[in-house]
């Protein structure tokens, strides 16, 4: 099998500066990359049509779970995502690469008896499994432990299960663990050192349907989503880490950083998180301008409810709007250029241009609550393919059954520091480039103990 394209070229090593603050809580950072592939910027091959397969993947999936789990809650592991990284797990420290996603919950990796499990895959030459009897640490849950809330009740002199069914085919199964997470700890003098928390996680015994896709898999998946169920969750009930934690995507090279900890530089200003049905984070979005002008749309076409309103979630990769939302802005956008021809191609909007697209096209500004906005450029949203050849990032939500939502996929947070204050239910981002290493992205507050990089981050968030 050839060689994983992301892994192709590796982005130099990552330095946290910490400042002079001494405390408990401390910070962790993954280096990542992209699934899809981009060179100079440009989309290769059906790479631009694998965007909406996977986006449409993601979204139609609900969970129709039969055991709940503590700490490590399984909720949706939604699609492929984007980015992954590698942890350290058991005694000695065996690498799992792991998807980092912002739509799920959930902390699993797959397990050694795991049945109909890929064993290789076009990201990975070869998968690796979890297996208890390989590490010192490791202990099973058992279903009289109190962090044990399978329902119905299992017998209590047996291991803790856990399963998750999906409405495409998918399934994952397994019992829960706990086993050393291994990390570093960050000093306030930037310097950092290996030490280890101990976390329950799933460990999966069986995957079936979508989850069993060779061409797509993985280790793993670790769920950042808008819950309690989560590593983080984990980490700050340990005193490791604020629930805080952010990210920095590169759109041009396809990498970026993923932080745990609290950004004290550069400043971002924030928008509450509205609570919802949802492990996505809703906001209030307010109104869109198209190179200033503010499209004239029904008043409550952004209401904001518990199962509809704008979602943030760095695991979809385009951006997805109400019919009427996307019509008045296709039409917006392409309103000085009477003479170009869009045609469809993999379900886009596409056209051919000769010149700058920066120079000649629009800048679109989302207008959220307590005034922060989401500036998005003809560079984020005409995703050039090949041969001058551009098409127009933003959709249709119908395509995904969302008529009444507004998904802002990672085409306009990325090449911005994005971050998520869980403590404050606060969402908020500013613009930076994130090629730059992390000495010069992010002053993240720590102390003596805490959380630093639980690994590199080569994937796709």
């Amino acid at each position: 099998m050839a060689a994983p394209l992301l892994l192709s070229t590796i982005i130099s090593a990552l330095v946290v500066v910490a400042s002079s603050t001494r405390g408990t809580m401390a910070n962790g950072v993954f280096q990542v990359r992209r699934k899809f592939h981009i060179v100079d910027g440009v989309y290769k091959g059906s790479d631009i049509g694998a965007l909406q397969t996977h986006d449409g993947n993601r979204h139609r999936r609900r969970n129709l779970m039969a055991a709940e789990l503590p700490l490590g809650g399984f909720s949706i592991p939604y699609g492929t995502g984007l980015y992954y990284t590698d942890i350290g797990i058991g005694t000695p420290a065996v690498k799992y690469y792991v998807q980092v996603d912002t739509g799920s919950e959930a902390f699993w990796v797959n397990g050694i008896s795991c049945k109909q499990c890929p064993h290789e895959s076009d990201i990975l030459r070869k998968l690796t499994f979890y297996d208890p009897r390989s590490s010192v640490s490791s202990k099973e849950v058992k279903c009289d432990d109190t962090i044990c809330t399978s329902r119905p009740p299992c017998n209590m002199t047996l291991r803790c299960p856990y399963i998750a069914a999906y409405s495409d085919g998918g399934l994952t199964m397994g019992i829960l663990f706990t086993d050393l997470l291994h990390y570093h700890q960050l000093y306030g003098n930037g310097q950092t050192q290996p030490t280890s928390t101990s976390v329950t996680f799933g460990c999966g015994l069986q995957q079936t349907g979508s989850l069993n896709n060779s061409e797509l898999a993985i280790d793993g998946i670790i769920g950042f989503g808008n819950s309690n169920q989560t590593l983080l969750s984990q980490l700050a009930a340990a005193g490791k880490t604020k629930k805080i934690f952010s990210h920095c995507l590169d759109s041009t090279n396809g990498g970026g950083i993923f932080a745990i900890g609290e950004v004290v530089e550069p400043k971002v200003k924030t928008t509450p998180i509205v609570k919802n049905n949802e492990v996505y984070y809703l906001v209030n979005l307010k109104s869109i301008d198209v190179a200033g002008t503010t499209l004239q749309l029904p008043a409550n076409i952004f209401e904001t409810t518990k199962t509809k309103g704008t979602f943030i979630d760095s695991g979809t990769t385009l951006v997805y709007l109400p019919e009427i939302v996307y019509s008045e802005l296709i039409l917006a956008v392409f309103a000085k250029h009477p003479d170009i021809t869009l045609g469809a191609m993999y379900n886009f909007e596409c056209f051919h241009f000769l010149g700058s697209v920066d120079d000649k096209f629009p800048k679109i500004t989302f207008n959220f609550k307590n005034d922060l906005t989401l500036d998005v450029y003809p560079y984020d949203y005409l995703l050039e393919y090949e041969g001058n050849q551009y098409c127009f990032g933003f959709q249709d939500a119908g395509k995904l059954g969302h008529k009444d939502k507004i998904l802002l996929g990672d085409m306009v947070i990325s090449n911005k520091v994005v971050v998520y204050d869980m403590e404050k239910q606060a969402i908020g981002w500013t613009e930076h480039n994130c090629k730059f290493q992390l000495v010069q992205i992010l002053s993240i507050k720590c102390g003596s103990e805490g959380l630093s990089p639980l690994g590199r981050m080569h994937g796709g968030l």
